[in-house]
């Protein structure tokens, strides 16, 4: 876990935290005292993922690529 953690630029901390809640990248655990492994194929398609989910990196999701919403109650008379 510590090189998986290294890795990403994370804490090793951070990574068991995200483990524990299933939220961080791909893992297994691996021979009698239950190593937690990393393949470093799914690190790198979990980065990807995190990429294409940042709307700074992503940018058709970009707020500022929309087009102006009209507000729908703006009085033109006031």
């Amino acid at each position: 876990m510590k090189g998986a953690a290294e890795y990403l630029g994370l804490s090793p901390h951070t990574l068991y935290v995200w483990r524990h809640r299933r939220q961080g990248p791909p893992s297994f655990r691996m021979g009698p005292r239950g190593r937690v492994m990393y393949r470093l194929e799914a690190l790198d398609a979990w980065i990807r993922e995190q990429e294409r989910a940042d709307s700074r990196s992503n940018t058709t999701l970009s707020p500022l690529d929309a087009a102006p919403r009209k507000r729908s109650d703006y009085d033109a008379s006031a």
